[in-house]
């Protein structure tokens, strides 16, 4: 006759055989007697410290309003000129309307937030927790600092209705191609990344154009969700041109008879 094998559920998880802990969660919870606060290392706390970045996150920019992610190089000294076009570009996307959002850092991150918030504007900084100290720049209005870079790219993308990206280095690279991903998968609605500084980023593209696409890595409409430029006014057009289509698609959806 076989012996019963102990069994346990564990919300959707199902526990046997050496596996049953012993004792209960309630238990486990209240006894503290070891006096080791292992658990704030357990991959299930982490979850909570997830969960609350989000919380915090969208408590933060539920009400920002329309609104324009912008990266570019921590390591842009200010008297560069990419500090002077940034700062041009904050006060612009402002006057249009936009609040601005950046990795809250120094370099062409602050040059964004100062233009937005001498421009009347909000400056939103999303800041990283680093190995080496980083505090948010003192132009940022609002600000969220993460642990977790991947909660803090979900702010990026859900409250902007474009990307301005300035010459930068790995982690502007990272922020480009993962907006790209997105759009081109259609994980978000599409929304324009906008490339400034044809003399830096012409390279990049030459090389989307030149190996992946003609190795058929990537199509030729990919291509098409890039817009390179110089010109500040022309990159805040493109930002207003969708943000004005999007308005007139919601406008469209609401007017749309509803089918039974």
């Amino acid at each position: 006759m076989s012996v019963p094998q102990p069994e346990r559920q564990r919300g959707r998880v199902t526990l046997r055989r050496r596996q049953v802990p012993t004792g209960t969660t309630d238990q486990r919870l209240l006894d503290n007697k070891s006096g080791r606060a292992d658990f704030i290392h357990s991959d299930t706390w982490r979850v909570l410290r997830i969960q609350s970045e989000f919380v915090e996150g969208f408590g933060a920019l539920a009400e920002l309003g329309p609104a324009v992610s912008v990266f570019g190089s921590a390591r842009t000294p200010v008297d560069h000129p990419d500090y002077l076009l940034a700062e041009q570009l904050g006060q612009a996307l402002v006057r249009a309307g936009f609040a601005v959002i950046t990795g809250g850092g120094p370099g062409t991150m602050e040059a964004a937030n100062k233009g937005a918030s001498t421009a009347g504007g909000v400056s939103v900084g999303l800041g990283i927790e680093l190995p080496f100290e980083q505090e948010l720049n003192k132009w940022v209005d609002v600000g969220v600092n993460f642990r977790y870079f991947f909660a803090r790219k979900t702010m990026f993308v859900k409250y902007a209705q474009a990307f301005c990206v300035l010459p930068g280095g790995f982690g502007t690279l990272d922020e480009l191609f993962e907006a790209l991903t997105l759009v081109q998968t259609r994980k978000v609605t599409r929304f324009p990344v906008v490339l400034i500084g044809t003399k830096y980023w012409g390279g990049l593209v030459d090389w989307l154009r030149e190996s992946m696409l003609a190795d058929g890595k990537i199509s030729a409409q990919d291509l098409e969700l890039i817009q390179l430029t110089d010109d500040i006014d022309e990159a805040v057009a493109a930002v207003q041109s969708a943000e004005n289509l999007s308005t007139e698609q919601a406008t469209g959806a609401d007017d749309a008879p509803v089918e039974a």
